[in-house]
């Protein structure tokens, strides 16, 4: 994901909650795969991860090539209504995680009713939303995304700083806007049993995240010794291919033997 400006186009018009929620055309069709968040305490799975692909069989990178000054908008508000929907009609029962692209929110108080609609429509308790924002590239408007941030909190819905560690502001981003939730980035992950640069400054990101109450969850494990280094320096949630690979339009049932 990436962050661009805050600022709409000139022409833009704030979509109204009915045409978002109905599905105004975006152009070309997308759908969801899913990858679970596992609690390695209670072995079971803790969010699902919604990941936006083509129905034309494109993968995420591919999808958000297309995404233009002209259709952020409305894209991440299919997004959101697209991963809500497919995941109610699976059946979720454990919280649904979404990225979301800041730059797309116009209003927090407006923008969000759709996602709101969609979760009343489809049954979703709004308590088991989880919204991720990438901290992977510069944050243009900090205040913009603190209102966002503030917004969501109020609503009831959870947040987390994906990607956390790869980007710029490290740290800092914690004390701005408050996360419920961090995600290590998978490059800090990768590796780390045997990297005690990594370990270093892990330990004192999760130690941090544990002092002002965030939970911390280690994405793109796909090695044991990796996944046992990161259990020993008490990550409380993964996700990676060790534990299951995602999946379109299906709820894969985690691979356990690792844990």
């Amino acid at each position: 994901m990436t962050l661009l400006s805050s600022e709409p186009p000139l022409d833009f018009r704030p979509l109204g909650c009915k045409e978002c929620l109905e599905g105004k055309p975006l152009g070309f069709d997308i759908t969801m795969a899913y990858q679970p968040i596992i609690d390695p305490h209670t072995k079971t799975v803790f969010a699902y991860e919604a990941l936006v692909r083509g129905k034309d069989g494109a993968g995420a990178g591919e999808v958000l090539s297309r995404v233009t000054d002209t259709n952020r908008y409305i894209f991440d508000q299919t997004c959101r209504v697209t991963a809500i929907q497919i995941a109610a009609r699976l059946g979720i029962e454990c919280n649904l995680s979404i990225n979301f692209l800041p730059n797309a929110v116009y209003r927090p108080e407006t923008c969000i009713r759709a996602t709101i609609e969609a979760a009343d429509q489809f049954g979703l308790p709004v308590n088991r939303i989880i919204f991720e924002v990438t901290e992977a590239e510069p944050i243009n408007d900090p205040a913009h995304l603190q209102n966002i941030f503030d917004e969501y909190r109020d609503r009831g819905f959870i947040t987390a700083i994906d990607d956390f560690g790869s980007g710029y502001a490290g740290l800092n981003l914690l004390t701005k806007f408050k996360p419920q939730i961090l995600k290590l980035d998978m490059e800090l992950c990768q590796g780390i049993a045997t990297d005690v640069i990594k370990r270093t400054i892990t330990h004192g990101a999760i130690e941090t995240a544990h002092a002002l109450g965030i939970k911390v969850i280690a994405e793109g494990v796909e090695e044991q010794g990796d996944l046992d280094m990161l259990r020993e320096l008490n990550v409380d949630y993964f996700q990676g291919y060790i534990l299951c690979k995602p999946k379109t339009e299906a709820l894969p049932e985690p691979d356990y033997s690792a844990l």
